[in-house]
């Protein structure tokens, strides 16, 4: 199985891009699966810019190709989102509306981040993947930049949650593997 770590915010001096290194530190331990960083900041997606709809699967573009053909290379992700305004960062949303097959029956696991461990955007991004047929896992990591940042600036998170995010991978990767025959059917 691979399962794609996303770093779910562009803003820069964002938080999101150690949150995911420390995502993967601790995913690189596993041999159940691989995992890998993907950045959508590297992609540089502007606003949706296609011509036709995502469903219809007829990009157009370098960067929608790109981006589509990176997301279609893994069964599962695991997303790191901030939270901005109660809900899922901008570049984030744009970045999974450009496409819509290369997600299906696919898994997704979450780690969030805010001043309430980034639930909200979460919760949103649950609506979302629903709708693009990914199985969400019940199991995600809230991070809360109370208690898990020094000053809001350094990344400390609190021992806990190595547990939620083994508890977190396990059903990512269970789910990704369950749904693969749907995958190639």
């Amino acid at each position: 199985m691979r399962i794609a770590i996303i770093v779910g915010s562009t803003r820069p001096g964002r938080n999101a891009e150690v949150v995911a290194n420390w995502v993967h530190a601790h995913a690189a331990q596993r041999t159940d699966a691989t995992f890998e960083l993907v950045d959508i900041a590297e992609y540089n997606l502007p606003l949706l810019d296609e011509p036709f709809p995502p469903a219809m699967g007829k990009y157009t573009k370098p960067h929608t190709l790109a981006w589509a053909a990176k997301i279609a290379s893994f069964d599962g992700f695991v997303f790191v989102t901030p939270e901005y305004n109660h809900s899922t960062p901008a570049g984030l949303k744009n970045a999974i509306d450009f496409l819509n097959s290369e997600w299906r029956n696919k898994a997704a696991g979450f780690v969030g981040y805010g001043s309430v461990g980034g639930t909200r955007a979460v919760e949103h991004l649950r609506l979302i993947m629903g709708e693009l047929q990914v199985a969400d896992v019940r199991a995600q990591v809230a991070l809360s930049l109370f208690t898990d940042w020094e000053n809001f600036s350094k990344f400390n998170p609190g021992p806990q949650h190595a547990s939620s995010l083994s508890t977190m991978f396990d059903q990512v990767v269970a789910w990704s593997r369950a749904l693969a025959p749907l995958r190639t059917g």
